[in-house]
């Protein structure tokens, strides 16, 4: 149990739903190890519980793996495939979190990661944006998060494709959530 309490500025406790239109879960990864590829995934649902202690909140979301967009078809098939997401064996990546805590002037969710059947401790950088009111008259939250992990830890090889690839891949997620009744 957290003993330690934070004080955060309009801060609403309450269940959280992700709105996907206003939502982003994208990554990076080097390419050819001088450039940059960038992806996204289109669907993804996921809830978030603002605790009264803040330290105490959690966040559950799942994404479905093929879902990923490269904007390049080619690319997202190869990386739908065995050699990366293998998305018809594990259809989706799932983000459970187990803790939350204060890191300088920002958090961190402590969380599993769950890709291609392995599962993995990952921390989140968590920035909290703000509480306010939606357009439709309820609440909305906002939140920025980063993390990075390595590939291979997943068991993702990339195949022949895996030595222009690098291992490293950043997640960035921009959510907005809107409080549930």
């Amino acid at each position: 149990m957290t003993t330690q309490t934070v004080q955060i500025p309009g801060y609403l406790t309450g269940t959280w739903a992700i709105d996907p239109v206003h939502s982003d879960v994208s990554f990076v990864v080097r390419h050819l190890g001088v450039s940059k590829v960038r992806g996204h995934f289109g669907t993804f649902e996921g809830t978030i519980v603002t605790a009264e202690n803040p330290l105490e909140s959690t966040v559950e979301a799942k994404i479905d793996a093929a879902s990923v967009d490269t904007r390049n078809g080619q690319r997202d098939a190869h990386v739908k495939g065995e050699d990366f997401l293998d998305v018809e064996k594990h259809p989706e990546l799932t983000f459970t979190s187990t803790g939350v805590r204060a890191k300088g002037e920002g958090f961190v969710v402590d969380g599993e990661l769950s890709l291609r059947g392995v599962t993995k401790t990952v921390e989140l950088g968590l920035e909290i944006n703000g509480f306010g009111d939606g357009m439709g008259g309820g609440k909305v939250a906002g939140f920025s998060a980063s993390t990075e992990i390595n590939r291979r830890d997943f068991g993702v090889t990339g195949g022949a494709a895996g030595a222009v690839v690098g291992d490293k891949i950043t997640i960035l997620l921009e959510i907005e959530a809107v409080q549930q009744a």
